[in-house]
């Protein structure tokens, strides 16, 4: 895949973040949010399909009451998105009615995703509002969503968007032209690294920069985005949104901001809903000839090569399996509950019956339940590295 190909994409997921459609004191920018619906709108007259996730309901409740820096209260937060959330929607309403075109406000929380049918009947939805020719406008549901507001980003919301909905690609417009070397707003000697087929450590060491005063993420939630879209072979480019044109220039193939080209080999739906449908409810430890079987052999978990439990979980809940040195290698469904993987962590399998009083399974987590991160081996292979 290259640049190229991007203007084949027929059904797009594009995220806009809060400092995208906001001016720095909070209220609505309407020349860029304009600028965005009649792109998005002109590309739904090519024939194309388009979502729109868009960021703001936080920052304009903040410009609306008058308020220069995000409080840290909670409740404040969620009241601010109470406010907020009708002016952007509201704004976006009327701009792609302009254009002849019907908005759709979806609002959806963290645990939507998080269970099954649920989650289908968000795919489901999707489709048969593109179907029925409307641009969906999604959100968090910042109100109620009390995990979502303190930890997450409408960065994980677009990639998880771009599963449900079988997106052909995914654009993430921020205020930053896209992946650096380093921070640029740091090191003035970073570089922009145009395009990335491999996530290896050193890029997600670089990428701890955070957001601008109104948002809520930063690069290393864009670099989670891309972790999800990939491994559904789906690509992912950022992108400055204030560049003119962008979206056409993107998918017109320039070589604007950063293309993370889709995995080789993507993960069946099943276990991508698996990996990043839900939160793990917990996390299991595994010794290095554990994490070698689970990660170079294809192997399952089996009870001996676990060494520590953490958490309290039952079984058929998502969890999430890290290595000798706590990081995340897997994520699955395991077979047994907490207390249960406790007492025969390190334990053969035939001493399971003995030790639980019956055994139903002698994997603690099976292959087909699991999605393995995938091991990247040498530098990153960006163009400009």
């Amino acid at each position: 895949m290259n640049r190229a190909t991007l203007k084949n994409c027929r059904r797009i997921v594009v995220k806009v973040g809060t400092s995208t459609i906001t001016h720095p004191n909070g209220t609505l920018n309407l020349r860029r949010m304009e600028r965005i619906a009649r792109s998005l709108a002109d590309l739904r007259n090519q024939g194309r399909e388009v979502i729109l996730v868009s960021s703001g309901a936080v920052g304009a409740g903040m410009g609306r009451v008058g308020l220069a820096v995000k409080p840290a209260s909670l409740p404040v937060r969620q009241a601010l998105a109470a406010i907020g959330q009708g002016l952007v929607v509201g704004e976006y309403e009327k701009l792609f009615g302009e254009y002849g075109h019907t908005a759709a406000q979806v609002l959806v929380t963290r645990d939507a995703f998080g269970d099954r049918s649920r989650y289908l009947n968000i795919c489901h939805t999707f489709r048969a509002l593109l179907e029925l020719g409307a641009v969906p406008v999604v959100n968090e549901n910042d109100t109620v969503a009390v995990d979502e507001i303190k930890f997450g980003d409408n960065d994980t919301l677009s990639a998880l968007v771009a599963c449900a909905a079988g997106a052909d690609l995914l654009i993430i417009l921020s205020d930053i032209d896209g992946l650096y070397t380093a921070d640029p707003r740091l090191d003035p000697s970073a570089k922009l690294i145009h395009q990335v087929e491999t996530i290896c450590q050193k890029i997600r060491d670089g990428s701890g920069s955070k957001g601008s005063n109104a948002s809520s993420g930063g690069m290393f939630t864009k670099l989670a985005a891309a972790d999800i879209v990939r491994s559904a072979g789906i690509p992912l480019v950022i992108a400055k949104g204030s560049e003119d044109g962008v979206l056409y220039r993107i998918l017109d193939g320039e070589e604007l901001g950063t293309l993370f080209l889709p995995a080789p080999t993507p993960e069946r739906a099943r276990k991508g809903w698996i990996a990043w449908g839900d939160v793990p409810h917990g996390r299991v430890t595994v010794d290095a000839g554990a994490a070698a079987a689970l990660c170079l052999k294809g192997g399952s978990l089996l009870p001996s090569g676990v060494t520590g439990v953490s958490g309290d979980f039952g079984a058929g809940r998502v969890v999430s399996v890290c290595g000798p040195s706590g990081e995340e290698i897997a994520r699955g469904l395991v077979n047994c509950d907490s207390r249960s993987l406790a007492k025969i962590a390190g334990c053969q399998t035939d001493q399971i019956e003995s030790l639980l009083g019956a055994k139903d399974y002698d994997e603690v987590m099976h292959r087909d339940n699991m999605l393995v991160r995938p091991v990247a081996n040498g530098p990153e292979r960006g163009k400009d590295e």
